[in-house]
């Protein structure tokens, strides 16, 4: 088990993919923007990015400024996190495995040719020509499918139900501007509560539940840009705190693609 992986994008889905590679024994590097904009923070590996090092659920990430330093931080068990963006590194560490975990919607560049073994996950790439394998993203029965020739299912803009709740769970930026939280991730909210200001603007809770996730305090918001998410369950608010069942399925799907890609290589 000598692969080395590397992952595009540290939000919480990807770091569920990361977090399920590093428990198996991979040494995996995730590659980041210079100002993620992560909502669901307490699981998201790019925070490091700001905070130097960071763990979810017992997996630690540390940030890097050269690849150099990567090995003492693989000695520790750990992922490494570069500031990368094009992810230009490639042509100097050569990854037997890339997977583009930056769910952008599109694809920002990723090729089949940036490794032995690409992966995508969700919609924007072409499984079988811009990457190897595509995992689907979308809530449902084909949550976590691997899609070997085709797309996956079309971005709606429509978040998945939880609890009966779909786009009203989801809250964007009401103007542009320097984000002040009033409220922190896991905080019991009530509709029509100010959470935050953008600016001068106010930022409302848009149902009764939990504050699952918050953009960073300070951040420079564009208007329109996804900056909170509420859990209508209540009872789910340590739930802030650990990788979703989404994240982990899909995390799940990756594996299988990376032990098959690793039995192959040892025939």
């Amino acid at each position: 088990m000598n692969e080395l992986i590397v992952v595009r994008g540290g939000g919480d889905i990807a770091t569920g993919t990361i977090h399920r590679l590093v428990k198996c024994g991979y040494k995996v590097i995730v590659t980041e923007v210079e100002n993620p904009s992560a909502i669901r923070r307490k699981v998201a590996f790019c925070e490091a990015v700001f905070d130097g090092e960071v763990f979810v659920d017992g997996v630690g990430c540390k940030k890097i400024s050269s690849l150099e330093q990567a090995k003492e931080v693989f000695s520790e068990n750990k992922a490494a996190l570069i500031i990368d963006p094009q992810c230009k590194m490639i042509d100097e560490i050569k990854p037997d495995i890339l997977i583009d975990g930056i769910l952008a919607k599109k694809n920002l560049g990723t090729t089949k040719d940036m490794a032995n073994m690409t992966i995508a996950l969700g919609p924007g790439f072409c499984a079988g020509k811009d990457v190897d394998y595509v995992v689907e993203t979308k809530r449902g029965h084909k949550l976590g499918s691997i899609i070997e020739q085709g797309y996956a299912i079309e971005n709606t803009g429509i978040p998945g139900i939880i609890a009966g709740y779909g786009k009203e769970r989801v809250i964007h930026s009401p103007a542009t501007g320097i984000i002040k939280n009033i409220n922190d991730i896991s905080d019991i909210v009530k509709k029509g509560d100010i959470i935050a200001y953008v600016g001068e603007t106010p930022v409302y809770a848009t149902l009764d539940g939990v504050l699952r996730g918050i953009i960073r305090n300070g951040y420079y918001c564009n208007k329109g840009l996804k900056i909170a998410d509420i859990d209508p369950r209540i009872s789910e608010q340590e739930n802030c705190f650990s990788i979703s069942d989404k994240a982990r399925c899909i995390a799940g799907s990756v594996l299988e693609l990376v032990v098959r890609y690793g039995k192959n290589k040892c025939r």
